[in-house]
């Protein structure tokens, strides 16, 4: 008789052994799809949250100026970057706000305390308190890349009401000394969530006077306004030690502090990979477990059919026959299960997902800019997953079968019957 028929007679014959192998191989390639795909899901989301968050290097020092910024911004290594300049602004045909209170009796005045506060930036919303969401634009836009060499201006809100200047007028900014002036278009009005203060402080000072320009503006209107810091993004901590090095040759001698801030970074990341090794750990342990236990079942299922392996030997069966059988038996009960587990696996996936990597969650205090908002996790069955789970399920099965079918290969017919008599 055909191995292949023999061995659907025997699966037919023993329904309770058969239901118990389906059910082990069941259990055993539902973990495994399941581990597979938090696997992959935990992978997508982490590439997400390297390409969402990053990780942020301020770099401060003397030698710090726009030309080495952007110099040090052209490099592979860096996603965005932004320089802040911080300048002052003599009141022209912007008025500051009157103060609540007088000067107290005593206080020195120092210079520029009388001016409106101006800040030449690359991109204004890659600030800290517009990224955190501390600053809001309320009309209009902030400054961009694309305002490199424009004049044009973001203004407070209360000080543009009380200048009566809104989004598409012009004002005159006048430098710190003065002596020169420059025209600028407004566009954009932005709120800034400090009161108004009761007590007396220079004009400087007050949050209300504060406007931002493009950097290059900023400079051009006061050439002596020093760079006070320029902030990089990287996709990933690894690249951290490469950009101190690159900006270690842009400022050669001059000391220079590099400051890294990948909190946010670590808190997001951290949990996925977690869930990564997890189940990776998962998989190799369900691959081991699953060849053990499968094997010992098929070894003593071959234990209790030894009278029926001796008889077959003495009729000439060919050893490698009776393997090929009970290869065929674990196959076939194998394939129903790995189609099931594919169903199963896929339901579970994304709840053990949540459960584990949980929404993802921002923390504005430990951000410099969030260009987009986290996207949930995703975990999803793909054809490479099922693939992986059939092979690694089908070759459980013929190590549970070769095995145990080096025991076949020992058997003699005269010492089986003997001992069975």
């Amino acid at each position: 008789m055909n191995f292949v028929k023999r061995a659907a007679l025997s699966l037919r014959a023993r329904k309770g052994r058969t239901t118990l192998l389906f059910g082990i191989f069941l259990a055993i390639c539902t973990l495994l799809t399941g581990g597979f795909v938090l696997r992959d899901g935990a992978a997508r989301q982490e590439a997400d949250a390297q390409r969402r968050i990053g990780v942020d290097a301020t770099v401060r020092g003397d030698g710090l100026t726009p030309a080495a910024a952007d110099r040090i911004g052209r490099s592979p290594l860096v996603q965005r970057y932004n320089t802040v300049v911080e300048s002052g602004s003599r009141p022209a045909d912007v008025q500051p706000l009157k103060p609540r209170a007088p000067r107290p009796e005593g206080a020195q005045e120092r210079p520029g305390d009388g001016n409106l506060r101006f800040t030449g930036v690359r991109e204004s919303e890659l600030l800290l308190d517009f990224a955190t969401g501390r600053k809001k634009i309320v009309d209009g836009r902030g400054i961009t890349a694309k305002d490199a060499g424009r004049k044009v201006a973001v203004l407070e809100r209360r000080l543009a009401a009380a200048n009566k200047l809104k989004v598409g007028d012009r004002v005159t900014l006048g430098s710190p000394d003065g002596k020169r002036k420059e025209t600028f278009e407004i566009v954009g009005l932005f709120e800034d969530p400090s009161p108004v203060p009761l007590h007396w402080m220079p004009v400087r000072d007050n949050p209300v006077h504060q406007i931002y320009a493009p950097l290059q503006a900023v400079s051009a209107l006061d050439p002596a306004a020093p760079a006070e810091e320029a902030v990089f993004k990287l996709n990933s901590p690894d690249r951290v030690q490469k950009l101190k090095s690159q900006v270690a040759k842009v400022f050669g001698e001059s000391p220079f502090r590099f400051d890294v801030n990948s909190k946010a970074y670590e808190d997001q990341v951290r949990p996925v990979q977690r869930v990564g090794v997890f189940a990776d750990i998962l998989v190799r342990l369900i691959s081991l477990a699953g060849a053990v236990v499968l094997g010992l079942i098929v070894l003593l299922t071959i234990r209790e059919r030894r009278d029926e392996l001796g008889m077959l030997l003495s009729l000439g069966e060919k050893k490698w026959r009776l393997i090929g059988q009970h290869t065929v038996e674990v196959v076939a009960v194998a394939l129903p299960a790995l189609a099931l587990a594919a169903l199963c696996g896929l339901a579970l996936a994304q709840p053990m997902g949540d459960a584990l990597v949980g929404a993802p969650q921002e923390d504005p205090a430990s951000r410099t800019w969030q260009a987009e908002p986290p996207r949930p996790a995703e975990f999803r069955m793909t054809g490479t997953d099922a693939a992986k789970v059939a092979g690694i399920g089908l070759g459980i099965s013929l190590v549970a079968t070769a095995v145990p079918g080096i025991g076949i290969l020992r058997l003699h017919p005269r010492s089986i019957l003997t001992a069975s008599e």
